[in-house]
């Protein structure tokens, strides 16, 4: 049994227990002598204690049982005579035990080699066996659980601390879960980066003007993996072409929204352009590479631009602004409608133009606002992925012509990590490195602009 249907299980015990904790409760308000009369306490929360306890020890159990079943039924494979014939640890002992765990779970209807449809019902026994060690251990845990919630609850018992205690506890739990996933993938990110630069100095993967891992030089692999060319093309495509586009259409589209458009229009105008923040990516990446692409090659044939290509910077970085309109507009108009009215109102009443109030007195008080929106655009941009893997180009080249091919960081670690290469050659683990770079980049980009930020906000406050 999966972690999946364990969960079901004790998700359905809760609600019992969650049944029998009301029931519970409001034979305790209704009891003579409790103490506990209509009005002091509620039947919920004694609902919501019990289904705590009922739930709470099978959780940690289940979570335990997703990390380490799969190992105990594999160890109970392994102790079997037919495993004896298994090669040494290695991918081909991996393989075995994957074809004979998919053939005895009935995953796969035969598999490849006759030693794992050997070792097949050795999987299905045991997989039996722990299955219903895990039912029965979850049963027990929620019975255990259940019997201690009930002994708790009787007279005089106030039960809504416990239940926000509790509740407390797991929102901090779920915080420090983000928090020890974004720290797991900065670790993750800085090993393996940390295993490249042993391998390829700093100075050659920083300054390097040459990208071409397919062609890495055992002696000196440096020399092919220079990522100022992965630089360059980001910031032309992310930076600079997509912001020229996302910055004016979606900054414009915001004041026109909130200072010109009737309220009936905007009602209207406003969902429709957010409609594009739920197209998929990956459409956008067919309408760059099927539509946009080659019409930008056109035109760069028709203006005499002898090296045009469809799969240009320009052309990626078009799409990719028109990606990110959604985003800038709705936080400028977020940031421009909590700019108070009474700034307008008073800048209109000394005689100032509406187009005059929007420049000096509305667009300054909502900057700080703004700023942020724009550089979350520029995070979105940068970190754009399928569309850069579908439209842009897989060469590294050091050109400011936008009609040229021009690759960016996101499309060569998709490259490099799809692939056959082991895993702790120089081409792989640059895929780390400029993972980590870009991570870096991010960040630094953030500080700047919260110092940014913050400086305007104490001018205009």
């Amino acid at each position: 049994m999966g972690a999946g249907l364990l969960l079901l299980l004790v998700a359905g015990l809760a609600v019992i227990g969650w049944a029998a904790g009301v029931a519970r409760g409001r034979w305790l308000r209704a009891a003579p002598g409790t103490g506990t009369g209509k009005g002091r306490q509620l039947a919920p929360p004694f609902g919501w204690y019990a289904a705590l306890w009922v739930a709470g020890p099978p959780l940690v159990f289940v979570a335990a049982w997703a990390a380490f079943g799969p190992a105990l039924v594999t160890d109970a494979v392994l102790r079997t005579p037919d495993a004896v014939q298994l090669p040494p640890p290695g991918f081909a002992r991996a393989t075995l035990l994957a074809e004979a765990r998919a053939l005895g779970l009935g995953r796969s209807a035969d598999a490849f080699h006759p030693l794992a449809r050997a070792l097949a019902p050795a999987y299905a026994a045991a997989q039996a066996r722990y299955d219903a060690l895990a039912v029965a251990a979850t049963l027990m845990l929620a019975l255990a659980g259940g019997a201690w919630a009930a002994s708790r609850l009787r007279p005089g018992f106030l039960p809504r601390p416990h239940v926000e205690r509790a509740v407390g506890r797991i929102l901090l739990a779920a915080a420090l879960a983000a928090l020890l996933t974004t720290l797991g993938i900065a670790a993750s990110l800085l090993w393996e980066s940390l295993r490249f630069f042993a391998i390829v100095s700093p100075a050659d993967f920083l300054f390097g003007t040459r990208w071409s891992p397919g062609a890495v030089d055992g002696a000196d692999p440096g020399a092919a993996l220079g990522a100022v060319p992965l630089f360059w093309g980001t910031f032309l495509i992310g930076g600079a072409i997509a912001m020229a586009v996302a910055v004016p259409l979606g900054l414009f589209s915001a004041i026109w929204l909130t200072q010109y458009a009737a309220p009936a229009v905007r009602r209207r105008l406003k969902p429709t352009l957010e409609v594009l923040a739920g197209v998929p990516t990956v459409v956008y990446g067919y309408f760059a590479a099927l539509t946009v692409g080659p019409a930008i090659r056109d035109l760069g044939a028709g203006l005499g631009i002898a090296d045009a290509s469809a799969e240009s910077a320009l052309a990626t970085g078009l799409v990719m602004g028109v990606m990110i309109v959604p985003l800038v507009s709705s936080v400028a108009d977020d940031s421009l409608v909590a700019v108070p009215a009474d700034l307008r109102d008073a800048s209109l009443a000394l005689g100032a133009t509406a187009s005059e109030t929007v420049r000096r007195v509305l667009l300054p008080a909502a900057l700080p606002g703004v700023m942020g929106g724009v550089l979350l655009a520029i995070s979105r941009a940068v970190g754009e992925t399928m569309i850069a893997v579908m439209a842009a180009s897989g060469a590294a080249t050091l050109s400011a012509n936008p009609f040229r091919g021009a690759t960016t960081v996101t499309r060569q670690i998709v490259d490099l990590l799809t692939g056959e290469a082991a895993f702790d050659s120089p081409k792989t683990l640059a895929a780390f490195a400029l993972g980590l770079t870009l991570f870096v980049a991010t960040l630094l980009l953030n500080v700047v602009a919260l110092v940014t930020v913050k400086r305007f906000k104490e001018t205009y406050a």
